[in-house]
């Protein structure tokens, strides 16, 4: 089936694959559209990308998972990503208010929020599934640049069990949402 693929920090991609988050921050990169990001998609695998990595905007507990890429030139897609829930964050409080859920430093979160002067982001809680036998595929010229999404075409995988369960998962969209909501 026709699959995208969200290219994301590899360490977050780790950190979301492992089971020790499950929300994301996003604003889009300088290669996106006019609008910026948008969540033009519910299912996707995650990308791990090394470009643009920056240890000062990860809080430091998430630091020592920034690695050079093990493969260059190919891509290893660990995990299948469904979106559970996006909020569009258009106030700076809101958004800092995230910094316990996500990987990123309140200063990443705030540079993101201004990003091109639009001030908001995206916040997406989701459900992943590492995949039972990891995609590698060539990163080809199509791949390149920065850019959120990723098209693949028609790939099979075959993904496992979420990392985090149904009740949790439920429970952490309920929280957000009332903290987001209050």
């Amino acid at each position: 089936m026709p699959l995208p693929a969200l290219k994301e920090w590899d360490a977050q991609a780790q950190l979301l694959t492992q089971g020790r988050l499950s929300l994301l921050i996003r604003k889009g990169g300088i290669m996106e559209t006019h609008e910026g990001f948008e969540v033009e998609h519910r299912s996707f695998l995650l990308y791990p990308t090394f470009l643009h990595q920056n240890p000062e905007e990860l809080q430091p507990q998430y630091r020592d998972l920034l690695r050079e890429d093990p493969t260059p030139g190919t891509i290893q897609f660990p995990a299948l990503a469904e979106v559970v829930v996006v909020h569009r964050i258009e106030t700076l409080d809101r958004a800092l208010q995230l910094e316990p859920w996500q990987a990123l430093s309140a200063a990443a979160i705030e540079r993101r929020f201004h990003y091109r002067n639009r001030p908001w982001v995206h916040a997406l809680l989701l459900r992943v599934r590492p995949l039972l036998t990891p995609l590698v595929l060539p990163e080809t010229p199509g791949m390149l640049g920065c850019v959120s999404w990723v098209p693949l075409g028609e790939v099979e995988v075959e993904a496992g069990e979420p990392v985090i369960g149904e009740a949790d998962l439920e429970q952490r969209r309920r929280a957000l949402d009332q903290l987001l909501n209050n």
